[in-house]
């Protein structure tokens, strides 16, 4: 099992820019049930990207440590109740 969780980030608030601790990561747009496919992004050795499906601009902070600005952008899945339905009915 991983000890690690990717963490995952929205642009609800539709802001020019997102400024994230993490390099790899997962966007999933606006907050459900209006999010666009949860998609896994590596930056690789780059330092920002772009979300190809919502067109959010990440940008890479380390003084972030997997977080990030604004902090309401932080999402957690396991907290989305249509989330936890959806795996209940797998």
């Amino acid at each position: 099992m991983a000890d690690h969780v990717t963490p995952h980030f929205h642009n609800q608030p539709g802001l020019a820019q997102v400024r994230i601790g993490a390099k790899e990561f997962m966007c999933v747009g606006a907050l459900p049930p209006f999010d666009h496919p949860h998609i896994f992004i590596d930056m690789g050795d780059e330092t920002e990207a772009i979300c190809p499906y919502c067109s959010t601009h990440y940008v890479y902070d380390a003084s972030l440590h997997g977080g990030c600005m604004p902090p309401e952008c932080a999402y957690d899945p396991s907290q989305d109740r249509s989330a936890r339905r959806s795996l209940e009915m797998r």
